[in-house]
């Protein structure tokens, strides 16, 4: 062509929780049962919506309003709901101006993201959900920016290291945090938090914080929600009901605008947002409508708290499963329902393997490892011995070797099968010829 109409950001636009579905596909085709534990969908791996739910959306449906276009913002109703549940908490107050709904998280992702300007740069976690680190390069046309969570802390930052690294470099505009985190299941304390929002106010930068798994957190923990430390700082808070209801075909999530009135650049970035919805009309009417309905019921507080004893059952459950393989570090999730595995440096150098059942999936492996880098050398073998279709951590912009999968199973007996198998394979792969 005359010209080079690729973006500079393309080659970012990579999504390994899903790609791994191609590799797998095609060993299915070999014989391969897949027991497929690389994507966050509750209701793929066999959970039910709870009848009472059912019923009050079958109600919203039967409303003639649920079929048209709502307001660019959002259905009224839901944004008031919406807002209170913020003004309740003290804190930051909002208005429900302040709420802006979008089609699923990942939208809210790509606008707020690609609203920036290109020169400004996001601080993400590493490793973090791969939506925001590939909207983060797409929209600034270079490789993201990054401060590491330690495993060996139990994927606590350093916050010292945080400061430096807004300190040294002028260009970031914003930091990220992802609480409760995926993929590590870290719940971040108070005082995690609120150093963030010191270091956001000392260099008067915003936060972005990805509040999504907020109402699924176990162990004794409970979260903080960042408008309730926030004080005088802007930032953007994204929430959704994909996980907790769980309802993720719904492609319903929304971002809380925190401070707007404080800064005359962010309100005008604020009211970017919402001019970058009214070219798309508006965003998905019926759970919009059905979600104060729901969230408001007196039954949804033991809704939420059935499915964090669930999860905290299976945590401990793939923690007393894995927690004694050598050269590993796994640490046991507080919070979302994921539970990331990091080897410790050299366990799979080289070019280790696991028994593979047939000539023709081994080809196909063998193919497939030929220069790929030793985590997802390892995930491919996984795939091939075990049919476990787990997702390699530099999917989430980690340089750690490692891999995530989730606690998603609902059928305890192909849960603890999975667990057992995947022990095996692991304790297999870091002792083979070590």
């Amino acid at each position: 062509m005359r010209m080079n109409i690729v973006h500079e950001g393309a080659a970012a636009l990579t999504y390994a929780i899903r790609e791994i579905v191609s590799v797998a596909r095609r060993l299915e085709a070999c014989g391969v049962e897949i027991l497929w534990e690389n994507i966050g969908d509750p209701i793929g791996k066999g959970e039910a919506v709870a009848p009472w739910i059912v019923q009050t959306v079958h109600e919203v449906l039967d409303d003639a309003v649920s079929w048209g276009y709502g307001p660019t913002a959002g259905m009224l109703e839901a944004r008031e709901f919406l807002a209170a549940e913020v003004n309740r908490r003290g804190g930051v107050q909002v208005t429900p101006d302040d709420i802006l709904f979008f089609n699923g998280l990942g939208d809210a992702v790509a606008k707020v993201y690609g609203l920036l300007r290109r020169q400004g740069r996001v601080l993400l976690p590493s490793p973090v959900y791969g939506t925001h680190s590939t909207h983060e390069t797409l929209h600034s046309g270079k490789r993201a920016l990054s401060y590491p969570l330690d495993p060996h802390s139990g994927w606590i930052p350093d916050l010292a290291d945080v400061r430096r690294r807004v300190r040294e470099n002028p260009t970031i505009a914003a930091i990220c945090l992802v609480n409760p985190d995926n993929p590590t299941g870290v719940v971040y304390p108070r005082e995690i938090l609120k150093g963030f929002v010191q270091i956001a106010r000392e260099h008067d930068v915003l936060l972005i914080c990805d509040e999504i798994y907020a109402h699924i957190v176990y162990n004794g923990r409970s979260v903080v929600h960042l408008s309730e430390l926030a004080e005088d700082t802007c930032a953007v808070v994204m929430r959704g009901i994909s996980k907790e209801i769980p309802w993720p075909g719904s492609r319903c999530g929304w971002i809380e605008i925190l401070n707007r009135g404080h800064d005359e650049v962010f309100d005008a970035y604020a009211r970017s947002l919402l001019a970058a919805k009214r070219m798309e009309v508006c965003s998905t009417t019926l759970p919009q409508l059905a979600l104060p309905r729901i969230l408001g019921d007196e039954r949804y507080s033991e809704h939420l708290a059935a499915r964090a004893d669930m999860y905290e059952e299976r945590a401990q459950e793939a923690f007393d499963a894995l927690r004694d393989i050598p050269r590993i570090v796994a640490v046991r999730p507080d919070g979302a329902f994921y539970f990331t595995v990091v080897f410790e440096p050299g366990a799979i150098n080289g070019d280790r393997t696991l028994t593979v059942a047939t000539a023709e999936t081994r080809e196909l492996v063998e193919g497939l490892v030929a220069s790929a880098p030793d985590d997802l050398r390892f995930v491919y073998y996984l795939l091939a011995s075990t049919g476990i279709c787990v997702v390699p951590l530099r999917g989430f912009n980690s340089e750690l070797n490692g891999f995530r999968f989730t606690l998603l199973e609902h059928d305890d007996a192909r849960r603890a099968r999975m667990l057992r198998v995947l022990r095996e394979a692991v304790g297999a792969y870091v002792t083979a010829n070590a």
